[in-house]
């Protein structure tokens, strides 16, 4: 039996706006109060400088490697590319500056270990500072 003939049944519904609601406010509160810890933060206490003019440049050997492994030190190709030599001409360029920068300027097509015996070189003589030279795309 249905006593409830011209009634017509009501579906539930269920309204997602008021929950939308009060999800974005604890969303709001928990930004709001959230505190960001730094575990992996580094102290770094940097070293400070004077901004001030260089009163002497540092002197420089040049040493040019090219693609074949000639080097020129200096503008002055040696004959013998040894790593010996390489250091003892590295002695003589510097004569009695005290450390030098040694600049090097080799060939895209260089071999490593043309680049690798300037830098063994230099530090048999007892150069420690060196500097590799290179140039922008740009500017060739």
């Amino acid at each position: 039996m249905n006593f409830q003939r011209g009634r017509s049944k009501e579906e539930p519904e269920i309204n997602l706006i008021p929950m939308i609601d009060v999800l974005l406010v604890i969303l709001i509160f928990m930004m709001v109060t959230t505190t960001f810890s730094q575990i992996a933060e580094l102290q770094i206490n940097l070293p400070s400088a004077d901004a001030e003019k260089q009163l002497q440049k540092p002197s420089e050997i040049v040493v040019g490697v090219d693609a074949s492994g000639h080097y020129v030190i200096n503008r002055v190709q040696l004959a013998n590319p040894d790593v010996d030599a390489l250091s003892a001409a590295l002695r003589r360029a510097a004569g009695d500056q005290p450390d030098p920068v040694i600049v090097i300027n080799a060939d895209a097509q260089a071999t490593h270990q043309s680049v690798i015996n300037v830098m063994e070189a230099s530090r048999m003589a007892g150069y420690s500072r060196i500097s590799f030279a290179t140039q922008s795309k740009n500017s060739k």
